[in-house]
């Protein structure tokens, strides 16, 4: 009997063993799905989602202040010419890093965990020299662009929370945006372009359904651009925005 005991409690210790190990290995399963959904990257879809989250939101909040600058038609005019030269833009950009990553995996090279630049595109076809030009433009088209992306953010929920002064939001938003350097690699920036699609979709469903409810104010005229500069800064806008997707690309 005590042998049967005893083989009884390892029976049971096995099996409650065997249970731990089944109920452990769920809920790894169950943060591995949970971690390759929201956090691991770098597929088709992540691409897409980096584009929309990145480009729709700069368009979709900046469109109806270049209009109001430069007015309908050279609005929609210059819309068509920045859109067709930026995708002609990230078509050529593309053919090239396709050719710069078929030449270094004929070298095995590794591009698993590494996201291709630029600059290393224009290094590997151009030479060191191009690298430079090619690192300094994107350093400085990275600068600026935070800048008036920190900007935009304080304006904006300046007119929501005026309690503080534009420039405070702008260091609040500043610091909050500071703490992306611990996200190891541009394939975990999954669940950022999650919630950038999320507050895009929301902000367009918010300004259809407020301008249908509301509709213009009466009396309300619409003008061409009063100033050359105002023209200007509307299609640099727009440049920026339309022209800016074939970076992003």
């Amino acid at each position: 009997m005590e042998s049967e005991k005893v083989g009884e409690e390892e029976t049971v210790i096995v099996g409650d063993y065997v249970e731990i190990m089944k109920t452990e290995g769920k809920s790894k399963g169950m943060k591995s799905k949970f971690s390759k959904l929201f956090w691991h990257g770098g597929s088709v879809y992540d691409a897409w989602f980096s584009c929309a989250s990145n480009q729709v939101a700069q368009v979709l909040l900046t469109l109806p202040y270049s209009f109001s600058q430069l007015g309908m038609l050279s609005g929609i005019l210059l819309q068509l010419f920045y859109g067709l030269l930026g995708s002609w833009t990230a078509y050529i950009i593309s053919i090239l890093y396709v050719e710069y990553r078929t030449r270094k995996e004929r070298e095995k090279v590794d591009f698993r965990n590494h996201v291709i630049q630029w600059f290393e595109v224009l290094d590997g076809l151009l030479g060191k020299h191009w690298r430079n030009v090619g690192l300094a433009f994107n350093c400085t088209f990275l600068l600026f662009g935070s800048v008036i992306q920190l900007i935009a953010c304080a304006s904006n929920i300046y007119y929501i929370n005026d309690n503080l002064d534009k420039r405070t939001w702008t260091y609040i938003f500043g610091a909050c945006c500071a703490t992306t350097v611990f996200i190891p690699s541009f394939h975990n920036y999954r669940i950022w372009s999650f919630l950038g699609l999320l507050m895009t979709t929301y902000t367009a469903w918010y300004l259809t359904i407020a301008s249908l409810l509301h509709g213009q104010v009466e009396g309300v005229q619409h003008t061409g651009p009063t100033k050359l500069v105002l023209y200007f800064t509307g299609a640099t806008n727009i440049l920026y925005t339309f022209g800016g997707h074939a970076v992003t690309v």
